[in-house]
């Protein structure tokens, strides 16, 4: 067999592995479901009308579809913390440096694990927007083409911010500083526009909201699904995923790759 094919097989093993261990276990990855799930019917049904009036909406179904595109990244923050989790237990309990003694595609451990949470977050993403329909969120007038487009900003999205759980993971001592580390992911939607428009924002904390890569991607979003202005944001989301990919993958391979007794 080829070494691409070598490397394609033992990806696809570990990927069974972390599926396999992601339904034995399903607790972690609920859980942080959880955390999107009730923001989103909290601010829904406790703050709605307060804060449909504040961005100018008739009613409370105004500001299901504002909130909707800042919960389904968020979402992806939240879950992306079990990868982080994950490798950090295989790291600490041996199962990594077990795998480092086969004869097996050096790789393909954290490929799998990317992978395996590319693919809990968009079913993640599946329920949260049944929830969200569930609801009252409807997104009428978007395109075929832009929910496509849509759907890719979030999976490029996942991606990105998996790589960098993953090494967060890697660089963890245990599995509770790997969750503690990974935290700012679900924290940096809360200082975005998820909830309220950047403008609406005292100005000393609008670069703050502006400047971070959750605000454009949401921004994108609710062009996509509503037709809101996109402006630069489209480009400037696109940059951020590919950016924070390439810093993740370089980071975790960095991390993956150094003497097992210097972890």
């Amino acid at each position: 067999m080829s070494s691409l094919s070598l490397a394609v097989r033992d990806s696809n093993t570990m990927l069974r592995r972390n599926l396999l261990h992601a339904r034995r276990y399903p607790s972690l990855t609920l859980n942080l479901l959880l955390t999107p799930i009730m923001m989103l019917l909290l601010f829904v049904y406790i703050f709605g009308d307060v804060m449909s009036a504040g961005i100018g909406g008739a009613d409370r179904s105004d500001y299901i579809a504002y909130i909707v595109p800042g919960i389904l990244l968020m979402t992806i923050g939240s879950t992306v913390i079990g990868a982080a989790v994950s490798v950090s237990t295989d790291m600490t309990e041996g199962v990594i440096a077990r795998f480092r003694t086969m004869a097996i595609h050096r790789g393909s451990v954290i490929i799998g694990h990317v992978v395996g949470s590319v693919l809990q977050v968009l079913v993640s993403l599946v329920l949260v927007g049944a929830v969200a329909v569930a609801i009252g969120f409807r997104s009428t007038d978007a395109t075929a083409l832009e929910w496509l487009a849509a759907f890719g900003l979030l999976a490029l999205f996942a991606l990105a911010f998996t790589w960098i759980a993953v090494g967060m993971g890697l660089a963890s001592p245990n599995a509770e500083a790997a969750g503690n580390m990974a935290m700012p992911l679900i924290l940096l939607p809360l200082i975005s526009s998820a909830f309220i428009p950047v403008e609406t924002m005292p100005g000393w904390f609008r670069p703050i909201a502006e400047y971070q890569p959750f605000t454009p991607a949401i921004e994108t979003l609710r062009g996509l699904l509503l037709g809101t202005e996109i402006g630069h944001n489209g480009w400037l989301a696109v940059a951020w995923c590919l950016a924070l990919t390439a810093l993740g993958y370089l980071w975790s391979k960095s991390l993956f790759d150094r003497e097992p007794a210097a972890h």
